[in-house]
């Protein structure tokens, strides 16, 4: 069951044939998100996907290079917080699983390898290992020393040998309905466009995942560099329209 989560302003609504997310016009310093999940109530170990598992659906957005994030697919929804609204299960953070469609704006940089795809529009997946949240959460207080670059670009380097990710650009007009569709099992993964495969990876994600779909205004960034950034991005009021959704378990 699809579950609709929104900021003040935000709206999901469901159509004849799907669901339509918008977000409201703003400026940077407010989050706003519209999203459908089936997991935001679940710990993680009760989250509803494994493998063979596929998606089908029709998705088209209201602009091209909208600012901030949207997509929709799988991941495990790693950071375990609620960003201050709705209800969510208490959860730890762990590495991220995920096997998506993800559209991330500049200043968005999302890879950890060369030659994967850092922001724009693309499909990819990323494995990480199951480390226990109770070893991965005293990490988090080498958080402060990630603003000095030397230390950050080391960690980062660690995360590129220890997350593995696999992705491919994306060019369709994203402004017009295509289909989409995504095939996961458990040693490979095929993303298909229109009937047409773009991708097949053996980079497949560790399961249960959880569904997700959305639209919001923040950008997450690691850059080569060393340089982490974080925040929320002036928007335009935008939507994302999903039809025809089609899941074989």
């Amino acid at each position: 069951m699809l579950n609709p989560r929104c900021t003040h302003g935000s709206s999901v609504t469901q159509t004849v044939d799907g669901w339509r997310l918008d977000i409201p016009a703003g400026m940077h310093g407010t989050y706003r998100l519209a999203q459908l999940d089936d997991y935001v109530i679940l710990s993680r170990r009760l989250f509803q996907h494994i493998p063979p598992w596929t998606l089908s659906l029709e998705a088209k957005v209201s602009a091209r290079d909208l600012p901030g994030t949207w997509g929709f697919g799988l991941w495990n929804d790693p950071f375990g917080f609620s960003l201050g609204f709705g209800r969510t299960e208490g959860r730890l953070p762990v590495l991220p699983n995920a096997t998506w469609f993800f559209y991330a704006s500049p200043p968005n940089w999302l890879s950890f390898r060369e030659g994967i795809p850092a922001h724009g529009f693309f499909a990819g997946t990323i494995n990480s290992p199951r480390v226990p949240s109770v070893i991965l959460s005293p990490a988090l207080l080498a958080i402060p020393f990630l603003t000095v670059r030397p230390i950050s670009r080391l960690f980062r380097r660690l995360a590129g040998k220890t997350i593995l990710q696999d992705a491919t650009e994306v060019s369709v007009d994203v402004t017009k309905y295509h289909n989409y569709s995504i095939a996961w099992l458990r040693e490979s993964v095929l993303f298909k466009i229109d009937g047409e495969s773009i991708l097949k990876t053996s980079v497949s994600p560790h399961h249960p995942l959880g569904m997700v779909f959305w639209i919001d205004n923040q950008f997450a960034a690691w850059n080569p560099e060393g340089r982490l950034g974080y925040g929320t991005l002036d928007n335009p009021a935008a939507s994302l329209e999903i039809n025809s959704i089609e899941m074989n378990l």
